[in-house]
């Protein structure tokens, strides 16, 4: 696995030469006309909001808790 990381970084694969940003310059203001990239309609969805918050919490939660019966 590390030969092959050294491999992908040696190699630049992956990367788009005409962008002038290495890899992990991933913010979508670095990409040029990112507006025509994004899509605010590219995701759609009957569920309100709230309830994609109130499950980001609850799941965070569980996880917290979760983690603190790992590390007992």
């Amino acid at each position: 696995m590390v030969l092959a990381a050294i491999y992908v970084m040696i190699g630049g694969l992956g990367l788009v030469p005409e962008y002038d940003f290495g890899a992990g310059a991933y913010y979508y203001a670095d990409i040029p006309d990112y507006q025509n990239v994004i899509h605010d309609d590219a995701f759609t969805t009957s569920v309100p909001v709230w309830v994609h918050i109130v499950l980001f919490l609850v799941w965070g939660a569980v996880m917290w808790w979760l983690w603190k019966r790992i590390d007992k």
